[in-house]
């Protein structure tokens, strides 16, 4: 008799599982398939805005697709003071690497664009690299200054993927 009850007793608690398994199943189902949509959609988002142009890496260009225009004039920039109580200044050449395959590059019409468009070019670098102090500036290579370059540049042609790198060139700071 015992063994019986015991038999009836487990197979009811199995029925309970199973019964309460079904309603797990069919509640949190629904609401996980919308919650991978939805994340989901945030991805592809997030992937839509990193793959717009933005910040485009003169590397992901091939290098048949780059055209270089090289800014007439060098750069004689005064740094910022780095309290040491000495001026400081910078002289360089600066380099615009240019997408070929790019939308601006129509639209601002290359070299010949960029060559009508230089001071405004000029006073956005000056500006840039005045901020920094000669210790910055000399600090990796300048990568900081040519980062911020190249975000400003790409912010005053639309955002666009039309320039994609900045190179200096006969660098001197003191």
């Amino acid at each position: 008799m015992k063994k019986n009850l015991m038999s009836v007793i487990i197979m009811a608690l199995v029925l309970a599982n199973l019964i309460l398994t079904a309603i797990l199943a069919f509640t949190i189902i629904p609401q996980t398939k919308k919650s991978n949509e939805l994340i989901d959609q945030v991805c592809s988002a997030i992937n839509i805005e990193l793959e717009g142009g933005q910040n485009k890496d003169a590397s992901a260009v091939p290098i048949e697709d780059i055209e270089v225009y090289n800014i007439t004039d060098s750069f004689t920039v005064n740094l910022a003071s780095n309290g040491d109580g000495k001026k400081h200044y910078a002289i360089f050449s600066v380099g615009l690497s240019m997408n070929t395959k790019s939308e601006g590059y129509k639209t601002y019409g290359g070299a010949e664009g960029l060559t009508e468009k230089e001071t405004i070019i000029r006073s956005e670098i000056n500006s840039i690299v005045s901020a920094y102090t000669v210790d910055e500036f000399e600090a990796d290579a300048q990568k900081a200054v040519k980062k911020e370059i190249l975000e400003a540049m790409q912010d005053m042609f639309g955002g666009t993927d039309f320039i994609v790198g900045v190179n200096f060139s006969s660098v001197t700071s003191e």
